[in-house]
């Protein structure tokens, strides 16, 4: 929803507005590009340029000032960066991977480039801090370049940056250390963290994740999100629902369509969402989270369910995606009263919108899904 430049729009300021005037605890935004290299969809925000700042203090302020409160996400695309025109090799963490969504085959980072997306991260936590946010999170799941270094499936190095978990941990340790030189005492930082890679081979598994868990917990972080899957090797993984193949297919030319939908059935398999899908791994990371606030995410329908994971202690706070853009208004409901369970069916069609380049929104209702 924002600019092709990565500039916040009037669209995304009412957005934001809403869910502020919906009391949600605290709102993370869609994650933000830290690097011109590192852009995911063509209308993503992003935090990359000292010109994304105002717009970006007309969201925190708009939030604010519904009494709400708001968070950036700070991400990297990695391997998973939108694919220039005449671009064949995306930087990650080693070259050679294929990536049959934006048939591109990676191409293995440099010492010089890894330092300047660690000190992209850190100068895009300073723009945000100057815009007013009241925290930062660093995506470290779902594929993209945070998580890219931490997965033995992505990272196949075997320099400094790679060959062992302490080594595949140290881009991230790094671009922490470098957030924290601009944060103040009263900000606080986040993590989201993949528990499962859900890739066939080699990728992170929860009780990796649970010690990455630990050494996060050892650098002073405010918090962690639970996650799993991957944008382009397994995405049903991390919105577990329905598979929206018709409208993923739009997003082709339609001489190839007939082609297209087949072969993503073929490569993509949906996952049946039968429950809170991260708990078993927040079940594992919890216990050694000590008084890290742990927060899941995924497949989290009922209130009563939120009550149960609370109250057991297996996670300290309730994130929700798809059931917001379907009703922004979900937590004030519910606070009055009115409201048992969300009404998201995870029909993923809000997912297939943004993969198509349209605006997101909850097409479930009716809404024709074309550009």
């Amino acid at each position: 929803m924002a600019r092709e430049n990565g500039e916040v729009t009037d669209e995304l300021i009412r957005l934001y507005r809403n869910l502020a005037k919906g009391q949600a605890g605290l709102i993370i935004a869609g994650f933000s590009y830290v690097h011109p290299s590192g852009k995911s969809f063509k209308h993503q925000t992003g935090i990359h340029d000292d010109a994304m700042i105002n717009g970006w203090k007309r969201i925190v302020d708009e939030v604010h000032d519904a009494g709400g409160t708001i968070a950036i996400q700070l991400a990297h695309g990695g391997i998973q960066s939108v694919k220039e025109k005449g671009t064949r090799y995306l930087a990650g963490p080693s070259g050679g991977i294929r990536n049959y969504i934006n048939f591109t085959t990676s191409r293995e980072m440099s010492d010089s480039e890894i330092q300047e997306t660690i000190e992209s991260f850190g100068a895009a936590a300073a723009r945000a801090i100057s815009a007013g946010v009241d925290a930062i999170q660093v995506h470290a799941a779902h594929g993209y370049l945070g998580s890219e270094f931490l997965s033995p499936f992505f990272n196949r190095r075997e320099d400094s940056w790679g060959g062992t978990d302490e080594k595949r941990f140290r881009f991230l340790k790094e671009i922490i250390a470098a957030i924290k030189k601009s944060m103040p005492d009263d900000k606080a930082l986040l993590v989201k963290l993949n528990t499962d890679d859900n890739v066939k081979v080699g990728g992170i598994t929860p009780q990796l994740a649970r010690t990455y868990a630990g050494w996060l917990v050892e650098l002073g972080i405010d918090g962690l999100e639970v996650s799993c899957g991957t944008a382009a090797f397994s995405p049903f993984n991390v919105i577990r629902g329905m598979a929206p193949y018709d409208d993923l297919a739009r997003a082709f030319p339609r001489w190839s369509r007939w082609l297209v939908k087949p072969a993503m059935k073929r490569m993509i398999k949906p996952q049946p969402l039968s429950g809170e899908y991260n708990l078993e791994a927040a079940n594992l990371i919890k216990p050694i989270l000590g008084k890290v606030p742990l927060i899941l995410v995924g497949g989290v329908r009922s209130l009563a369910r939120m009550d149960r994971i609370i109250q057991d202690g297996a996670a300290d706070m309730i994130s929700m995606c798809r059931p917001f853009i379907r009703e922004p208004m979900l937590v004030k409901e519910i606070m009055e009263g009115k409201l048992e369970a969300v009404a998201c069916t995870s029909c993923s069609r809000c997912f297939a919108a943004v993969f198509n380049e349209i605006p997101l929104a909850c097409y479930v209702r009716g809404l024709p899904m074309e550009k």
